[in-house]
Order: C-alpha cells, then structure tokens, then sequence
C-alpha cells in the first residue's frame, strides 16, 4: 500500500470516527428532549389540577362565611315620613316604605345599619333642611319572622345606627361575632356578606373584592373595590381568614353645598363614600346602647 492510499485509509476510520461520535451526541440530545418533553407534560398536567384548587382557595373560604354568618344578616323594613328642603324651597315630602340590610351583633337582637339608610336627610352636603321620622320599624329575620324594632342609637360621625327588638326575644338568635377582628393590607382579599331585596326573596349574597386603599385620618376605615360597594350599606365585611374586618357604612363630609363640578370626580369628589368602619370602632359604639328596662319590655 502506496502512501496515498494509507492516507485514504486513515482520513476514511478518523471520518468513521467522527461521524459516530456525532450520532452519540445527537442519541444523547435526542433523549434529554425526549426527558425534558416528558417533564414539561407533567408539570402541564399537574398544573390543571393544581391551579383551579389554588385559583378557587378564595371561593372556599367565602362560602364557609356566608354559610357560617348568612342568619346574622337581616332585612330591615321601614316606614319613613321625610321633607326635603334645598335652596330655601320644598323639594319633597311624603311616607316611603323602605327596606335596609342590618348585621346582628349580639344574640338579643342588637343590630346595626347605615344612619342613611334610616335618615336620608343625614345627607348635609344635598340638603340645607331635612326632617324624616320612621313611624314603623320592623326586624325580618331570617327564619322569616317579623319583629318590631326601635332605633336606640345613632352616630353621625360613623353613620351608624343601632336598633334592637321593642320586646325581649324568647329566644337568642344569630349574631355576628365581631370581637375577634382582622386589619387588611392594601390590595387583600375581602369578602362581603349581604341579603339580596325582594326581588331575589331576599336571599344571602356574598361577593369577592379587595382593599382598594387604607384611611388613617381623622379615623382609620378601608376602601373597598366597586364590586363590594355594590353590595349594600350596614353588611360586614371579612377577611379570607374568617374574621370580621368591619361593615360597609357612608363616609359622608360634614359641608354645606354642593359644586356641579364635583359631580365628575365620582361619589369621593361630592363628599361621600362606602367605606369599611372597622369592626373595632362598631364595638365600642355598641356598648353605649342602654340597656333594656322594664318599661321599655312592655312598649311595642
């Protein structure tokens, strides 16, 4: 053998060599992708049944309360005689029958609800003169049975009104816990508790929003989303946890008047707002309540 064709010989085994070495590697590369195809697939699996659990952790938890809490949440009727003056003229007059969602917090009966609600002539910033009576309160509760209530309490500041059954209860009934609290973060999940109007047979609601914003002065209270202010004033308000954050109340300024222009900055622009009272301000109201006496027992 020449050394041409010894040459030929060796470049034809280094090409053999080469051409082998290149098929392992492409072996190995095809198997990895084949592993990584593999991992990728179950992870995309477990993914489908990992995330619709994770996603709906918040759905469990408002169920839990609105099946633990529903019965604490009432409709309450009135009947209220108003006249409303603006301008130094009489812009209405008459009865209304109205209805108004109220949270029990103590099992005699002891409810609250927005003053608003109540007294539409709490609005100061509409309204240079207003006068509204109730000449009919009643209490519905949950079980359906009607109950004559009287209001023993408000708080302007707060637009907190408390009401209690005219007669003591035979029986205690459901009422919210509102000692143990919770104090959201910013952008927190809240879930609020509502009963629907007549048109729904008044049915219990509930519904997923988050803090929007935290206030600290002159008092501390949450803005909630659009989604929970929908919901109705004088219902509370949870966290994820369980626990009572506060109730949707009306933050309304104490001024006079009303610029035209306001109206374009939203419900904030014209001096009132849905806000979140913290249910630790609610508790400290509510021990002002008078106690029931006799005479009161025997009044309708």
């Amino acid at each position: 053998m020449n050394y041409k064709e010894k040459l030929t010989c060796q470049e034809g085994k280094m090409s053999r060599s080469i051409l082998k070495e290149v098929a392992m590697k492409a072996a190995r590369i095809r198997n990895a992708g084949k592993i990584s195809l593999v991992g990728i697939a179950t992870l995309a699996c477990l993914s489908l049944w990992i995330t619709p659990a994770w996603a709906d952790k918040e759905a469990v938890a408002a169920r839990k309360i609105i099946r633990k809490w529903q019965d604490a949440v009432i409709t309450v009727k009135m009947v209220i005689k108003q006249r409303m003056v603006y301008g130094g003229r009489e812009m209405s007059k008459g009865e209304n029958k109205t209805e108004a969602t109220a949270t029990v917090i103590d099992p005699s009966g002891l409810a609250v609800l927005s003053l608003f609600l109540t007294d539409p002539t709490s609005i100061s910033n509409f309204f240079n003169e207003g006068q509204s009576e109730i000449t009919d309160l009643k209490m519905l509760l949950s079980d359906g049975k009607e109950v004559p209530a009287r209001i023993v309490l408000r708080d302007r500041d707060l637009d907190l009104a408390c009401i209690r059954p005219a007669e003591k209860l035979s029986k205690p009934i459901p009422a919210l816990d509102i000692s143990k609290d919770a104090k959201p973060d910013i952008l927190d999940y809240i879930v609020v508790l509502t009963r629907l109007g007549k048109v729904a047979s008044r049915v219990p609601s509930v519904c997923l929003d988050r803090i929007q914003a935290i206030v600290k002065k002159p008092r501390t209270f949450y803005i909630p989303g659009p989604v929970a202010m929908d919901a109705g004033l004088g219902v509370p308000v949870f966290s994820l946890d369980g626990k009572v954050i506060g109730m949707l109340m009306l933050r309304i300024l104490p001024s006079k008047g009303m610029g035209m222009g306001n109206i374009f900055g939203g419900m904030s622009g014209m001096g009132m707002l849905p806000v979140v009272l913290p249910a630790e301000d609610i508790l400290e109201v509510s021990k002002q309540v008078p106690e029931v006496t006799d005479e009161e027992k025997g009044k309708k």
